[in-house]
């Protein structure tokens, strides 16, 4: 992502992003940010150095679990599946998310418009 305001926010969402993309199924950490990254138009940019400290966390709190097996081009990769615990978070996430929006929202739109 580009800006540092930008990044901070991706690390806020980046757990939820990554159980909703693990609800199609398993996958591994390579898929995972590229999927995220499409989804997005390209908006969103998943490094390395974010993804797999998230995924070893929600792994940490059994919200996914992991396993071996090959990749696409036959490499040994891990992959990540949604646990049902990470299902159940993945619910309240989405609530509480959802929930900001319409508050910050609210704020926006009873601010009236920004003075210049």
């Amino acid at each position: 992502m580009g800006s540092k305001k930008e990044q901070e926010l991706l690390l806020g969402t980046l757990d939820m992003l990554i159980l909703q993309t693990l609800v199609m199924g398993p996958a591994h950490g390579h898929t995972i940010a590229h999927v995220i990254e499409h989804t997005s138009d390209d908006v969103l940019q998943i490094e390395q150095g974010s993804l797999y400290p998230a995924l070893h966390r929600l792994e940490d709190r059994e919200w996914v679990s992991s396993y071996w097996g090959p990749s696409e081009n036959n490499r040994k990769a891990r992959f990540y599946k949604l646990t049902a615990a990470g299902r159940k978070q993945l619910r309240a996430e989405t609530h509480r998310w959802e929930s900001m929006v319409e508050a910050i929202g609210r704020v926006l739109g009873n601010a009236g418009r920004v003075v210049e």
